[in-house]
């Protein structure tokens, strides 16, 4: 088995070398012990609404909140775990339970996510957790400002891990982005090409316009870009910044006699050559972060043919944030940034380009975390052949907490349309319906 590379090497289940103690029969009666009266009173004032039911290791338990629904329970194992979740608690309800000295019951990590979802994150940020989480804000300001040398790092951090992972939960192509259920009840692999069918016509793309010069943007394993190749006969250069992406994505062009209209480069999308008549992104944007926005969108206008269409696909938020939840931050997406549609438009405004359509996707992504999730568990004893017990419970705690806040929280899906020239636009969304119709057709061969 090899260990995970974001989890700094094998733990055992009670964190490595702690040592777990064995409470009493829990009781709602027993005097709570050192941590636990702090973190028992900053529970009743975070937890309002539901019910929390916390038993501690001294053997005492508390109940929190009203008693509604979500109904969610908690163990804690050791003294060391109750400490660090009131110092910390935005990253060591996480970190504890990854170590396996905080376990959950009742309705799970999902009805523990919703819990704090109802009840507002910052509630639990009161004390010592107030000032821990100003000085990441501070922190991430600071290292927003990264080198080109840090954000290929910081890809490599989740892309590079092994290929055999992601195709235990993803679908045959390895999107590894929102899906598109046009339909509800679709499954995920026809969801996911849906997908492929509602940008590729957003790109004014459809089968017969050989040779278009496409540039993809954060390609990922390629399917966007494979798809475009062999459905739109288009010419294709698809750029990333990991190695493991580019080596399965190269060895899939073969696979599909398509090396001759696809190619796909290790290169940052500042370093790139244009012009090009369409370009795409799909999740990548989250990866820029705002320093860069402006970089970005320029480098986007200067590869634009003068005819050009440029269709981005993100993750989007309510309003703009300093930072990312801190267990996303250090373990999953170090430096990034999950965009506010009006930062972006900002951008794109001192860009100099033209925005043409917008469209909101809203409980899309969730449905497809949900779809992950459960090929995930499905598959749990061959993730364990790669990684450890820790990196399953955080990868499941990744997923879990990424569906709840598109379901509950304030996460969405953007797609924008943008151009050099109001000439290159169409007067209705109509031409959409009618290369979808075209595109599903060439995917029926």
């Amino acid at each position: 088995m090899r260990t995970a590379m974001i989890t700094g090497g094998p733990v055992s289940g009670n964190g490595g070398n702690t040592k777990v103690q064995t409470s009493r029969s829990p009781s709602a009666d027993t005097p709570l012990k050192g941590f636990e009266r702090p973190l028992a009173a900053m529970l009743a004032r975070a937890v309002q609404k539901g019910r929390l039911a916390v038993a501690f290791p001294s053997g005492g338990t508390r109940s929190f909140g009203d008693g509604a629904a979500p109904h969610v329970e908690i163990t804690l194992k050791d003294a060391g775990a109750v400490r660090a979740v009131y110092l910390d608690p935005a990253l060591k309800f996480a970190e504890m339970y990854m170590d396996g000295r905080l376990d959950f019951g009742g309705e799970g990590i999902d009805g523990f996510i919703a819990l704090a979802k109802i009840n507002g994150a910052r509630r639990f940020a009161t004390g010592p957790a107030a000032a821990i989480t100003a000085w990441r804000i501070a922190n991430r300001l600071w290292r927003r400002y990264m080198a080109r040398e840090t954000a290929r790092r910081n890809v490599a951090h989740h892309y590079d891990l092994d290929e055999k992972l992601f195709r235990l939960f993803l679908d045959a192509d390895l999107q590894y982005s929102c899906a598109y259920f046009e339909i509800p009840g679709m499954s995920l692999e026809d969801a996911q090409r849906a997908k492929k069918r509602h940008i590729a016509a957003k790109m004014m793309l459809e089968p017969g316009d050989q040779g278009r010069r496409v540039l993809d943007i954060g390609c990922g394993w390629g399917g966007m870009a494979l798809y475009l190749a062999q459905n739109c006969g288009a010419d294709v250069t698809g750029i990333t910044l990991s190695t493991e992406q580019r080596r399965v994505a190269a060895a899939r062009a073969t696979e599909q006699s398509l090396s001759d209209r696809v190619r796909f480069e290790l290169k940052d999308y500042r370093d790139v050559a244009g012009p090009f008549d369409r370009l795409v992104s799909i999740g990548m944007f989250e990866h820029v972060g705002p320093q860069n926005f402006d970089a970005y969108f320029k480098a986007a206008r200067r590869l634009m043919a003068d005819d050009g269409v440029f269709v981005l696909h993100s993750i989007g938020r309510a309003k703009p944030n300093l930072s990312d939840p801190p267990f996303v931050e250090k373990y999953i997406f170090p430096n990034g940034h999950i965009p506010a549609l009006s930062e972006t438009l900002k951008a794109i405004e001192r860009a100099g380009l033209l925005v043409k359509d917008i469209e909101i996707l809203t409980f899309h992504y969730a449905d497809t975390l949900k779809h992950w999730r459960q090929r995930f568990h499905a598959n749990r004893a061959e993730v364990l052949k790669l990684y450890d017990e820790r990196f399953f419970r955080m990868w499941d705690l990744y997923l879990a907490t990424s569906e709840m806040s598109f379901r509950h929280g304030k996460l969405y899906n953007f797609q924008i349309q943008l151009v050099k020239q109001q000439s290159t636009s169409r007067p209705t969304r109509g031409y959409m319906a009618v290369a979808e119709e075209a595109l599903r057709k060439a995917d029926a061969h």
